[in-house]
């Protein structure tokens, strides 16, 4: 049985809230690939939070995309108040309460493929849950931080290659990852 035609993929951008240690392009591309994941008629799967994340979930919003959060926080005011977290160009926020690490394995586990862009140590986090799970990975190289180290990290680990595709254009990281998540359904379905 195929995969249904009216069903959305989950894409999750994982990558840095801080991002003085990304590449001076990272926020534009970010955003690129929030646009691209849209395009594609997928939803974008966010850490609700700052930076990479925030700036994917723009790029989506601009072209009309839908946007789903997954807070540490356990609720809206303390999304606000205590993570200091924002709640635009997003259209559903999730309050997990389970803090950073507790979001990131329901918001890696909820997506269809998770996509690594800068980083650092919580993104990393969020790249080995993925691996773990053996979902689909793309890594946006070029773009610093955590995702200019996963190759070498996945080489030196003695775990096999994963399901990874790596490049440098969001455009083109989407469509090899699309290939991916549909032949990853298929083979599930069947």
């Amino acid at each position: 049985m195929k995969q249904k035609e009216y069903l959305k993929y989950k894409i999750c951008v994982s990558g840095a809230a801080s991002t003085g240690h990304c590449s001076k392009t990272a926020l534009e591309l970010s955003k690129e690939t929030g646009r691209e994941i849209a395009r594609h008629n997928g939803v974008l799967v966010t850490g609700a939070t700052i930076g990479v994340p925030y700036w994917a979930a723009i790029g989506a919003k601009e072209e009309n995309g839908i946007v789903i959060g997954f807070s540490p926080a356990a609720s809206e005011k303390a999304h606000v108040r205590t993570y200091r977290l924002p709640t635009d160009f997003h259209d559903v926020i999730v309050y997990t309460g389970f803090n950073y690490s507790g979001r990131n394995l329901i918001l890696t586990r909820s997506s269809d493929a998770v996509i690594i862009i800068c980083g650092r140590m919580g993104t990393l986090n969020e790249f080995s849950i993925a691996f773990e799970d053996d979902k689909p990975i793309g890594v946006l190289t070029g773009s610093g931080g955590t995702a200019d180290k996963i190759k070498e990290i996945v080489e030196t680990s003695y775990r096999g290659p994963g399901k990874i595709v790596y490049n440098s254009d969001p455009k083109s990281l989407i469509d090899e990852l699309i290939k991916l998540i549909k032949k990853e359904k298929e083979v599930k379905i069947q």
